[in-house]
């Protein structure tokens, strides 16, 4: 039985994690903090969403980022202060834009096969992790947004994605809770949405079923290629220094699979995007009625939503240059709750809890499933904006690589 060593339990090291150990591999995971999916992987936005594969290499990004650079309150914000990074990441953005359809293509194909395989691992893991299977609205109330979608529908479908455009009587009859203005919409009725945090820890818990060996609170400070058997120094948080030796190693750390990756004599250009979220407590009957279940996705303000069950409304959104910053700004969480007081009115948003993740963002938009240079190193990170919904068939792509590896 093959030693593997995963780095990160947020939702691609579980999944990876849980793969691998019902494939017979000897399964350890590391992770700095005290429990699963503590970071990233704590509060998104709920979506399992092929209709959200549109990646964003797109020249109208850009122009945006720069408009709004200013505007506290943007959905697209970039700190301006230089940073070598930062610039040398949207230098290698902007020069996968002819890649945009191609990869819009390729995410949505992944995307669907991955609802399948999250389906079946929640069915083997015995995972409840409030499931609402009502689909994924998108709603426009401006005309060149509406017409963008029409030309990403094309998209999608072409990566094998139907989905439904709408009048503005559809869209209510849909989710008659949106009061807003609108001009149409699109739906996706395979879509579906669900609280990230249970699922993680719910795979934490079929993991250690399976026999996986978990190293809580233990800081991971160097990785070593080491001939074919890679080592891992950790620093538990009382006792000594170890370092140990395995077959091989999955690097799932999310935003820190950069400075990983650079230990091992790999480039994984991965940036921090960083996303913020409420989770809105609907702690009256008239907030319950008023939230919609099915799951919305405003185009224009880049806000999702999610119903995770009868007394909690997630929605997040936007998007953050700042660098390794996770502090919750309030001018970035306003406009959330301002958003669902415009659109439902009715929720009452008096008891709100506010969350920021760094999101791993790679510049083509792709994650980085695979080999690394060395022997017994591999990758399953930087899925950026859909890392619940690519993290079961990017688990399934890298076992199914470091299996193929071991049969060579």
């Amino acid at each position: 039985m093959k030693k593997i060593a995963v780095i990160g339990a947020g939702i691609t090291g579980m999944s990876s994690a849980f793969t691998l150990a019902n494939r017979g591999y000897d399964v350890t995971i590391y992770d700095k903090n005290r429990y699963a999916a503590m970071e990233t992987s704590f509060a998104n936005g709920g979506q399992l969403s092929a209709s959200n594969a549109e990646v964003w290499t797109r020249w109208s990004t850009i122009f945006k980022g720069l408009k709004w650079m200013m505007k506290s309150d943007a959905p697209l914000l970039v700190n301006p202060k230089p940073s070598l990074h930062k610039f040398g990441w949207m230098m290698e953005f902007m020069s996968n834009i002819p890649n945009y359809e191609s990869n819009t293509i390729r995410t949505t194909e992944m995307a669907i096969a991955s609802r399948d395989f999250m389906t079946q691992m929640a069915e083997e893991a015995g995972i409840e992790f409030n499931r609402v299977n009502q689909g994924i609205l998108h709603f426009y109330d401006d005309e060149a947004e509406f017409a963008h979608a029409h030309e990403v529908s094309k998209l999608l479908a072409k990566g094998g994605l139907p989905r439904q455009r709408l009048t503005p009587d559809e869209v209510r009859a849909i989710e008659p809770t949106i009061k807003s203005d609108i001009i149409g919409g699109y739906y996706t009725d395979s879509d579906f949405t669900g609280d990230i945090h249970k699922f993680s820890t719910g795979l934490a818990k079929a993991c250690e079923r399976l026999g996986v060996t978990f190293y809580w609170n233990e800081e991971v400070t160097k990785l070593a290629p080491n001939n074919g058997q890679p080592l891992v120094t950790s620093a538990p948080e009382s006792g000594e220094v170890r370092t140990q030796s395995y077959d091989g190693i999955v690097i799932c750390a999310g935003v820190r699979s950069r400075s990983f990756a650079s230990q091992v004599g790999d480039r994984v250009n991965i940036y921090p995007v960083k996303g913020y979220s409420i989770t809105v407590h609907l702690n009256d009957e008239t907030s319950q009625k008023a939230a919609p279940w099915v799951s919305l996705l405003d185009d224009k303000a880049k806000i999702v939503t999610a119903r995770l069950g009868a007394d909690r409304f997630r929605v997040a959104g936007t998007a953050e240059f700042n660098g390794y910053n996770y502090n919750i700004r309030s001018d970035r969480i306003v406009p959330l709750t301002k958003w669902v007081e415009k659109n439902m009115p009715d929720v009452n948003t008096e008891y709100v809890t506010p969350w920021a993740g760094l999101r791993p963002m790679m510049p083509n938009m792709m994650p980085r499933i695979g080999r690394g240079k060395a022997k017994g190193i591999f990758y399953n990170t930087g899925h950026g904006h859909l890392g619940w919904t690519l993290s079961c068939v990017s688990a399934h792509m890298v076992s199914d690589i470091i299996t193929a590896t071991d049969n060579q």
